[in-house]
């Protein structure tokens, strides 16, 4: 069951509790949503006193944030590696042998999150305590290519899940990724095994990237109205 405890405040904590742990000289992920722009307003105040960065922004919104807060941006390709990822889910349980399994995808960026997170050094998840479940129940985003779009959703409904064609807000249509693409929202109830699901849906042709992040995060900073709670360490 989800818990809402001081969600805004939980977020600004633990957003800013994040940016704290970037040193001089660091390159950084830039993650996507409401949680992980407190962490990029935090790394911009930084900046402003002197911290000495490069930050990898993972969508246009984390790209705007960063612009806005005068943090100078790079790229993968112009870097030698990423020594830090700051980035939220939309859900966040722990592996029965340590470790964390997430669902993310909500904004649509998880194909360019999972590339910035995987190449990181340190993958930190911030998030307030509604994001702690077991087991992960959120439906999976899956992003897809246009004209894969029958045969993708008939596979996941094979494999147990019922897709769902994620469709814009204040417009006509679906939602088009930043690669183009199109986003089904799958439900599969419970997910026991996460790690098989992502491979399973990984393998679907089309299926150019799905929002299970399988033992990728290394820690997560959790927010409280009081402080902020870091599991993992």
């Amino acid at each position: 069951m989800k818990n809402t405890e001081g969600s805004s405040e939980a977020k600004r904590r633990a957003g800013e509790h994040a940016a704290g742990l970037v040193e001089d000289g660091e390159v950084v992920g830039l993650g996507t949503g409401s949680t992980t722009a407190h962490a990029i307003r935090g790394l911009g105040h930084a900046v402003d006193a002197g911290l000495d960065v490069r930050g990898i922004p993972t969508s246009f919104q984390s790209r705007q944030l960063a612009l806005d807060a005068d943090i100078p941006l790079t790229s993968l390709d112009a870097v030698d590696g990423v020594d830090v990822a700051i980035d939220g889910a939309d859900q966040v349980a722990e592996r029965p042998g340590g470790g964390f399994d997430l669902v993310k995808g909500g904004g649509a960026a998880h194909a360019r999150e999972k590339i910035v997170d995987a190449a990181a050094d340190r993958f930190v998840v911030v998030a307030d305590p509604s994001k702690l479940v077991d087991p992960l129940d959120y439906p999976v985003p899956v992003e897809l290519l246009p004209n894969a779009r029958p045969t993708v959703a008939a596979a996941v409904r094979d494999l147990g899940g019922e897709p769902d064609l994620r469709m814009a807000r204040r417009k006509d249509g679906p939602v088009v990724t930043e690669n183009g693409n199109l986003v089904f929202d799958c439900d599969f109830g419970p997910i026991d095994d996460p790690a098989t699901l992502a491979t399973e849906l990984s393998a679907l042709p089309g299926v150019l990237e799905q929002g299970l992040f399988v033992d990728l995060a290394d820690e997560v900073h959790v927010g409280h109205g009081d402080g902020v709670d870091v599991l993992g360490r």
